[in-house]
């Protein structure tokens, strides 16, 4: 993997459908419970029928009463990731810059991989496994609020959006690709059309980070 000589980068990293290849962590998630068929109706929901983030939450929060952190771990461990995320966040680092993960999906999910090599994962606050609350729906992120934590983010470290690089494959990233001037369509479907400069199929995440080191060469 060829690393790329210059000025440290944020990178901002989406999870459903980006890291997590054709699936979702509440997909994976509600495999370990048997209920595939259940998450999918939500899914197609919030794709196709205005189902919002944090309605979905509510009702995926109903769903998973019962989830325990032993469920978590092994939707967590079972997930199909992309292939090289550890080499391509140490890379990253090597060269300076910084990594960071922006879901729609529960941070007890997406801050697993802090120990990975992220320097940041924000999720939507959900309450701890197994659950003894309800969702607070303020804490749910949306497409606007990705772009936000990416500001906060550059505020941070000390760059701005033409610092950064996002990657991403669907409609919740379509708001942070049209702010960073820098992104990765990443096995993305149509809502992103447009809106990158690279676009990767593919399961091998250094594959998509190398589009960005010899853009920059």
């Amino acid at each position: 993997m060829t690393t790329f000589q210059g000025r440290g980068r944020l990178h901002l990293f989406d999870l459903d459908g980006t890291l997590i290849r054709g699936s979702a962590a509440a997909v994976e998630i509600s495999r370990q419970l048997g209920l595939s068929e259940e998450i999918a109706a939500l899914e197609r929901g919030f794709l196709l029928d205005g189902l919002t983030p944090d309605e979905f939450a509510v009702q995926a929060r109903e769903l998973w009463s019962a989830l325990t952190a032993e469920q978590v771990t092994a939707a967590f461990e079972g997930a199909p990731w992309l292939a090289g995320i550890r080499e391509v966040w140490a890379d990253i680092r090597a060269q300076g810059g910084r990594c960071a993960v922006i879901s729609l999906s529960p941070d007890f999910f997406v801050e697993r991989l802090l120990d990975w090599g992220a320097d940041a994962a924000h999720g939507s606050r959900w309450p701890s496994v197994p659950f003894t609350a309800p969702i607070h729906r303020p804490g749910i992120l949306d497409a606007a609020a990705k772009v936000s934590i990416a500001r906060r983010l550059c505020a941070e470290y000390g760059m701005g959006f033409e610092d950064c690089v996002a990657y991403g494959d669907s409609m919740s990233d379509a708001e942070l690709f049209a702010a960073v001037p820098l992104a990765v369509a990443v096995n993305a479907d149509r809502h992103l059309a447009g809106l990158s400069r690279h676009a990767y199929v593919g399961g091998d995440l250094r594959e998509a980070y190398e589009l960005v080191q010899k853009g920059a060469a």
